[in-house]
């Protein structure tokens, strides 16, 4: 699977759409054990819904975590300092697939990020000994890689021959998988899944929202080949707009998103 290269514009784009399952599954996170408590952000992209952290718990520190300069660079200019109550938000450099707890912490969160962890699963353990007692894991991913938007990329990208460049079906476990994995290690687990569907505007827009999120390793590897990137979207925003036509109210993109919220035992 190739490293993509982000642009945080693009991926602002949909900032409300992308936004809205970080807000839901931070309304099941329980309270943390700390009065000012210590948060990491894994994969924390622009910073816009790390500062929902801040807005949630105000005296926390907070850090965020990412591999993408461009994501970083965003973060620091729009988030970092500060907060009202006298905490902090800051953000550094990690790449989660290695990261490990190197303090204790309250809250270990994700959003949309352990997709692209291979194995992300083998790492719980790990997260969970740097939790303080009490503590919570909590993390949302995409579960639609059968959905036609993915489908439809990994044909073309086949055809294409970068197919190996993407994630694929088993890049994230079911609900009830991520359930048994984390109660056998000792957590309270609220496990579940739900399906929005966004009306998205504007032309192209299902194109659109890819361009910022599960395109990108295609658009990093065919970066140094212009010609190659533009038949491959000519052929793939076709797709698209067969699969997923516009209605006079805008175009219906069902997304489904898998959530678990893991507590340690106080």
């Amino acid at each position: 699977m190739t490293t993509p290269t982000w642009d945080p514009a693009q991926y602002l784009r949909h900032a409300d759409h992308r936004a809205r399952p970080f807000a839901d599954l931070l309304a099941r996170v329980p309270d943390l054990p700390s009065g000012r408590p210590r948060i990491a952000d894994l994969g924390c992209g622009p910073g816009n819904v790390t500062a929902l952290l801040a807005a949630r718990w105000p005296t926390a520190h907070i850090t965020g975590y990412d591999n993408s300069a461009e994501m970083l660079d965003r973060a620091h200019v729009e988030h970092e300092g500060p907060t009202r109550a006298g905490g902090h938000l800051d953000f550094t450099y990690a790449d989660v697939r290695t990261w490990a707890p190197s303090e204790p912490y309250d809250l270990v969160i994700s959003n949309a990020t352990l997709q692209w962890v291979p194995g992300h699963a083998e790492r719980f353990a790990e997260w969970l000994k740097g939790l303080k007692g009490g503590g919570t894991l909590a993390f949302q991913v995409p579960g639609n890689f059968d959905a036609p938007s993915h489908r439809l990329m990994r044909a073309l990208a086949d055809r294409h021959g970068v197919a190996d460049t993407l994630r694929h079906e088993d890049a994230v476990l079911t609900p009830a998988a991520y359930l048994e994995r984390l109660t056998s290690l000792g957590c309270a687990v609220d496990a579940w899944e739900t399906t929005y569907v966004h009306v998205l505007h504007g032309e192209d827009p299902v194109l659109d929202w890819v361009k910022g999120t599960g395109l990108r390793p295609i658009l990093t590897a065919l970066a140094d080949t212009p010609q190659a990137r533009d038949t491959f979207l000519r052929d793939y925003r076709a797709a698209l707009r067969e699969a997923y036509p516009a209605t006079p109210h805008g175009t219906p993109f069902p997304f489904r998103r898998v959530f678990v919220v893991a507590r340690k035992e106080a």
